[in-house]
């Protein structure tokens, strides 16, 4: 893909040219480079830059906002859900073990350019190291990451304890959900 300028007069694309991002290429380097952490509103896309951090909702639904308001092609926000283990997500630490869960279906969301997957959640992230692992995945809006995302998962989970008759409910399950999120903010 060539480097596509940044040319929309929106606010959120005047914003990212006003600090000094010029183009998709740049934008996309700029936002791998920043560390996963939760931004402090999931409806304020600018805060990935504010903040200097976001995590794969964030940065993904900013990223394809910024696509959409300057009518780059071929750029899908998708949110899939994968078996997260200890392999394919290392610092999740040992929380699933601990829990007797060999896996824990989590939503992770990522961008289709020109339908390759691509994932700009952090320097170390690749998407070959959880694609054989998804199990599911939708196009989303980017708005859609602030309710819908929570949603569909928590829902997905309901779903996949009743199925696999596990041992725990949802708070319990979530919970250790929660902790393996920690741990990967810590990195």
């Amino acid at each position: 893909m060539t480097d596509i300028k940044l040319i929309s007069k929106d606010d959120l694309t005047t914003f990212v040219k006003m600090e000094g991002i010029e183009s998709w290429e740049q934008l996309i380097e700029i936002v791998k480079n920043l560390p996963f952490g939760r931004n402090s509103n999931r409806t304020d896309f600018k805060l990935v830059i504010k903040e200097q951090k976001g995590s794969c909702s964030s940065k993904h639904s900013f990223l394809k906002k910024i696509a959409e308001l300057n009518n780059i092609p071929n750029i899908e926000l998708v949110l899939g859900i994968y078996k997260m283990n200890k392999s394919n997500t290392p610092n999740i630490g040992n929380v699933l073990t601990d829990n007797s869960l060999d896996f824990i279906p989590e939503a992770h969301c990522y961008l289709k350019i020109h339908g390759k997957r691509t994932d700009v959640t952090t320097l170390q992230s690749d998407i070959e190291n959880v694609e054989k692992d998804i199990i599911q995945e939708v196009e989303i809006q980017p708005e859609q990451v602030i309710e819908y995302k929570v949603e569909f998962h928590k829902i997905f989970l309901r779903n996949w304890i009743l199925e696999n008759k596990l041992k725990m409910n949802f708070d319990e399950l979530w919970g250790i959900r929660e902790k393996c999120i920690e741990n990967l903010s810590k990195q």
